[in-house]
């Protein structure tokens, strides 16, 4: 074991760091060439190229400049060709305060089958990933993490991308939405309600190749998919955006439905896929309170921040919960983790986490990040509304000094009720006591699509009106970003310069209420999942600069690569000022065309100093 630890670690140091920190370092990725290689299927007479998979990201001309001074171009290329595919395995969290790795690890070679590769399209297969190449051929595609300290997260390797053979004839197929084909290429089935449109003919239990409607721009400068949902296409060159659909196939299943209950009915499966260009394991209800999926750099960021038992840390932006419950792990659910975030319903996620997980160390509230340091009173006194009030009842328990939120959602038959019954049994006592016909249909609406984005689901969460300063041992802070780091993805036409100094301003807001929560001799910890320097470097430079008494420190583990040194000038003669020399191997980059096959991540560590000085 100890030999095959020191490979690991000698070929991930030389895989990641051997190259030059500068726009056109090359962390060795995957060459664009290979992943470029076209999968191809027995020749149709449609095309040869047009039943494969091999996307092609479309930036905002301003933003592909920025990016290419930022990397290079070559890099760049890489990077974005990688983004649109996922990473071939599924990283797995197991929490440790119900089971260990190796009862999560035997229970899941139960479950799971090893991905034949016999088919694969090559796609970097000359490229070893250093976390798979101490894998026990005998072990199948399930095994632990090697990295020192990361000893409870599980790699279950899939496999891809593969030839989907569709057939001689042009195969019957679906339109699916793109965040619907972004879904299965990470392992779902295709649902009803991501389904646009079916070839004519479709009966229950059909073959069905399934492609993907990437939005396009219109002539009004939106963007959509430009199809009316239940469209029947006749394959063949006359249908709504055929040419747009050339290699933008992601495999094919066995229909659920007929083409009219696709459409009649809101929910549901419609295709069980079957052949995928991408085979990646579900983990959807398997072993619930024992693991938790998540991406490998996410579990470094909560690791990263080193919890300690009896300490009080800070998750500032938390949903869905997942580092929010890694650190409570880590401190072996003793302690006080607070966990904020400003959306009812994701707070709400967040008590549902920590209950099927069994902790109770955590501390959920309904705060925006921005308000995060509590307002002084008349007094000029800070109001903390939430530190003499620590509980382990996550759930239940309303300290007296929290606003309680509560909202129901009604249907129809309970709003006319209720407003009968107020109104002395059906006798209609002013103008305006019955619900108008609109706010009926919006009732109707409501029930049947359920809540929307901004509307509770009727859960109860504290409100909080903010925290002291200096009451805080470490705060994490995953801010809110572009998210250009996750993959796969098949759409980045909306994104813009604008758009992304508007993320960064946002997250040094943020930042300046993180730092003033952070006792002295604390620690912040700040990341990202997107590839933009200005949100990542940029956002530490601002940090260093701003407050002196904050400096970068050694992250561990450390297996990403180094960040961005330099600068950039814009046409406006704006100047974004990343890293300097000295500071780039004290952040960890995580690269999406590198080695690691992981998402795009930035995570950067600072301790805090005297605030005095």
């Amino acid at each position: 074991m100890k030999k095959a630890r020191d490979l690991f670690f000698l070929t991930t140091y030389r895989t990641l760091h051997k190259t030059p920190n500068s726009s056109n370092s090359n962390i060795n990725s995957i060459t664009a060439a290979t992943f470029q290689e076209t999968m191809q299927t027995p020749n149709h007479d449609s095309s040869p190229q047009r039943y494969s998979y091999n996307p092609t990201l479309n930036w905002n001309p301003h933003l592909h400049n920025y990016f290419t001074k930022a990397y290079g171009s070559d890099r760049f290329s890489r990077i974005s060709s990688a983004l649109t595919r996922p990473s071939r395995y599924s990283c797995i969290r197991v929490n440790t305060l119900r089971s260990d790795s190796d009862t999560v690890i035997e229970k899941l070679r139960l479950l799971v089958k090893k991905s034949s590769n016999a088919d694969d399209c090559g796609d970097g297969d000359d490229v070893v990933n250093p976390l798979k190449e101490c894998l026990d051929s005998d072990s199948g595609p399930v095994f632990k993490c090697l990295i020192p300290g990361l000893d409870y997260v599980v790699f279950v390797w899939g496999s891809g991308p593969h030839c989907v053979d569709y057939g001689n004839v042009a195969p019957k197929e679906v339109i699916v939405s793109r965040k619907c084909a972004e879904a299965v290429l990470r392992g779902a089935q295709v649902y009803v309600p991501g389904i646009l449109a079916c070839s004519a003919h479709v009966e229950e239990g059909d073959t069905i190749a399934v492609s993907v409607s990437v939005e396009q721009k219109g002539s009004d400068g939106s963007w959509s998919a430009g199809m009316t949902r239940g469209i029947v296409l006749q394959g063949s060159e006359t249908d709504p955006f055929y040419l747009e659909r050339n290699g933008l196939y992601i495999g094919q299943g066995t229909a659920m439905l007929s083409r009219a209950g696709m459409f009649r009915v809101t929910q549901g499966l419609g295709v069980d896929m079957k052949d995928r260009v991408y085979e990646l394991h579900s983990f959807h209800n398997v072993l619930e309170g024992e693991i938790f999926l998540q991406n490998l750099p996410s579990i470094i960021a909560a690791h990263a921040l080193d919890p300690q038992m009896g300490e009080r840390i800070l998750d500032m932006c938390a949903a869905p919960g997942g580092k929010t419950t890694a650190i409570a792990i880590l401190m072996k659910d003793k302690g006080e983790v607070i966990a904020t975030d400003r959306s009812h319903n994701k707070v709400l996620d967040i008590h549902k986490l920590a209950a099927e997980l069994g902790l109770s160390c955590i501390k959920a509230f309904k705060l925006d990040a921005l308000k995060s340091v509590s307002r002084r009173n008349d007094n000029d006194t800070f109001i903390d509304t939430s530190h003499n009030n620590a509980t382990n009842d996550v759930k239940n328990q309303v300290p007296s000094n929290l606003q309680v939120e509560r909202i129901s959602l009604f249907g129809t038959e309970s709003f006319k009720t209720e407003t009968l019954e107020e109104n002395g049994k059906g006798n209609k006592a002013h103008e305006g006591a019955y619900p108008s016909k609109a706010e009926i249909r919006k009732s109707m609406r409501k029930a049947r699509n359920g809540p929307g984005r901004n509307q509770s689901g009727g859960g109860r969460v504290d409100s909080s009106k903010g925290f002291d300063p200096d009451s805080f041992d470490r705060v994490l802070l995953d801010a809110p970003c572009s998210a250009l780091g996750l993959r796969p993805r098949l759409f980045a036409g909306e994104d813009t310069i604008e758009s992304l100094r508007s993320h960064a301003k946002y997250q040094r807001r943020m930042f300046d209420q993180a730092v003033q929560l952070v006792r002295p001799g604390g620690v912040i910890v700040y990341s990202t999942c997107t590839i933009n320097p200005g949100e990542n470097e940029a956002l530490v430079r601002y940090a260093l600069d701003k407050y002196k008494y904050l400096s970068l420190v050694p992250q561990h583990p450390k297996i990403g690569g180094p960040g961005l040194v330099g600068s950039c000038e814009f046409p406006d003669g704006y100047v974004e000022e990343w890293l300097r020399p000295g500071e780039e191997n004290l952040v960890q980059r995580f690269d999406p065309s590198a080695p690691l096959d992981t998402i795009g991540f930035f995570i950067a560590k600072f301790a805090v100093g005297s605030k005095d000085t």
